[in-house]
């Protein structure tokens, strides 16, 4: 995979992670307090969107690096 390609694929997941904490805040801002349950899963999909950009960002490097030998 080319670093652009990985590099293309954080900035998705970045956007999703935002959408996912604006939710979240969102929630918390509410009148009751929001939904507990809801506000776990959506800590569980924040971090798992922060594990898989660093994963991409840490492949974009392998792939510019490798370019950069070859």
């Amino acid at each position: 995979m080319a670093a652009e390609d990985s590099l293309g694929r954080a900035e998705e997941l970045l956007a999703r992670l935002e959408a996912a904490r604006l939710e979240l805040e969102q929630l918390s801002q509410g009148e009751e307090g929001g939904s507990p349950t809801r506000a776990l899963e959506l800590l569980g999909e924040l971090a798992e969107l922060a594990k898989a950009v660093e994963e991409e960002l840490e492949r974009a490097k392998r792939a510019a690096e490798a370019d950069e030998q070859s």
